[in-house]
């Protein structure tokens, strides 16, 4: 060794005594055998024992019986190899108290490379250890309760990604066939509030108990939940945050179904709708049959009419001529006292209506009809789709007058493919409904003449279906076609706006 390292040694030796002296954690020095050679005064504070009564002492004075034997077999095992070796295990105070110690044992080597002496330190952890179990069982505790919730309970960061969510929400996935429902059941809200979720504040309700509807594909029924989210604040674990801390705001997701209970007020709602579309059916009934009446009568009163203006321009005032006259006059009376007759449109307000729930209604009205006509429905639903301003009484009347086109033209005798499909999906310019049957279809020249009042192809019927429904759909400000590029059957498709249509009165 070189005199200046010496030197160096020399000057250090003292600084280490005085260092593991002056520690803050309890330092033990043993032979190879662990007999104890050197304690230091934080040792003796943790353990109760002084040096004096330490020393001489084998190590294993610390030992208790709740640190199974198999820990000590493998630390031995590791130090005795010359190998360091860390780890918990519970000790035994000078007064029997036990502690729970996080120990180092180093082995230390000889010029030679053998075990001359360990350098033992250690902690009491006890308290440490009791925050962290208690921690641990408050988590499990809540883990437990939200897992038995019969809630669907996410949350969500600031790009809608789930990083946390429990039981109810796993089965909701696997109900719904998606990967994460909670983006859905978002879209949904939204739509619901008519904005964006209100800005993030901690311990703030995002929103509370809004109830939006789902519709899965297929034949599967709609799926209502209750929801509520509130903003949730997380500590940022990183190192680099420790002293300039940037915690994290989460969205905490809740949704309770509430599916049977709708189910109930389905069916009360279903039974009067069933009346008051009877009635409206009625009306429409009445007023198409009164419509179709007026139409004739005028084209035969304008015949007559222009028969008495030839005959007054060829000065002919005979008796017929007096008699005809008369009659136009009574007749344009009796037209006037039938178009008062003709019953008003129901008024109604405009309302937040979901597209879906009115194809459903308008579905569920049809069964009998569909089912005696062998009819098989495929229903595609976007499973949330944006609300619209509209009048629900006539929009059900539109797709119902779709619905009815199609059945009759499917419904010919002897037309073995009679399929329907109903399609719902959000485009740019709207909510696009989509009503397909596998009929025979309307010629091209057709396509615009069907939608004009009174004309029909079917015998025995006045026809004015179609301008109804074309009707409705330009009061709500959208458009309606028959899909020139379809060949099979008869492709529909109905377009209306997210805003506001105007009342047609």
């Amino acid at each position: 060794m070189s005199t200046t390292k010496q030197q160096a040694d020399a000057a250090l030796s003292p600084v280490f005594r005085e260092a593991v002296t002056q520690a803050d954690i309890a330092i033990s020095i043993t032979d190879p055998q662990a007999n104890i050679l050197y304690v230091n005064p934080a040792f003796e504070r943790v353990t109760g024992f002084s040096a004096a009564e330490a020393i001489g002492r084998n190590q294993s004075m610390l030992s208790a019986k709740a640190t199974p034997v198999a820990l000590y077999a493998d630390m031995w095992k590791k130090i005795s190899a010359g190998h360091p070796w860390s780890g918990r295990l519970v000790n035994r105070r000078k007064d029997g108290g036990e502690y729970l110690a996080d120990l180092l044992i180093t082995p230390v080597l000889d010029a030679q490379g053998r075990i001359s002496h360990y350098l033992g330190i250690h902690r009491d952890i006890t308290a440490v250890h009791r925050l962290e179990c208690q921690v641990n069982n408050q988590k499990a505790l809540i883990e437990s309760v939200v897992d038995a919730a019969p809630l669907a309970i996410a949350l969500l960061d600031g790009e809608d990604c789930v990083v946390l969510d429990n039981h109810e929400y796993k089965k909701l996935m696997g109900d719904l066939g998606m990967a994460e429902p909670a983006s859905l059941i978002l879209d949904a809200v939204r739509a619901n509030l008519g904005h964006g979720i209100g800005p993030a504040r901690e311990g703030a309700l995002a929103f509370a108990d809004r109830e939006i509807r789902i519709d899965p594909p297929g034949h599967r029924p709609a799926r209502w939940f209750s929801c509520s989210g509130a903003w949730v604040k997380s500590v940022d674990e990183g190192t680099e945050a420790f002293f300039g801390r940037q915690d994290s705001l989460y969205l905490l997701l809740i949704a309770k179904e509430i599916t049977q209970q709708r189910a109930q007020q389905e069916k009360a709602r279903m039974a009067a709708l069933m009346a008051m579309m009877a009635e409206e059916n009625r009306i429409g009934g009445l007023r198409e049959s009164l419509s179709a009446a007026l139409f004739q009568m005028e084209g035969l009163l304008n015949v007559v009419g222009s028969v008495v203006a030839m005959l007054q321009r060829r000065g002919q005032h005979d008796s017929t001529a007096a008699a005809l006259g008369e009659a136009v006059r009574a007749g344009e009376k009796a037209l006037e006292t039938l178009r008062r007759a003709i019953p008003e449109p129901s008024g109604e307000a405009a309302a937040a209506t979901n597209l879906n729930e009115i194809l459903r209604d308008v579905l569920d009205l049809s069964t009998g009809r569909l089912l005696a006509a062998g009819v098989t429905v495929s229903w595609k639903p976007q499973a949330v789709l944006p609300t619209i301003q509209g009048y629900p009484i006539r929009l059900r009347a539109l797709f119902k007058a779709l619905i009815d086109n199609a059945l009759e033209a499917m419904n010919t005798k002897g037309w073995l493919a009679r399929e329907l499909t109903l399609i719902t999906r959000t485009r740019p310019e709207g909510v696009e409904v989509v009503v397909e049957d596998s009929g025979p279809g309307i010629a091209p020249e057709l396509h615009l003449k069907v939608f004009e009042p009174f004309f029909t192809t079917k015998p025995r019927h006045s026809g004015t279906g179609l301008a109804m429904a074309q009707q409705i759909v330009a009061d709500h400000g959208g458009t309606i076609e028959i899909d020139p590029r379809h060949a099979a059957g008869c492709r529909l498709r109905v377009v209306l706006p997210v805003g506001a249509g105007e009342a047609a009165r």
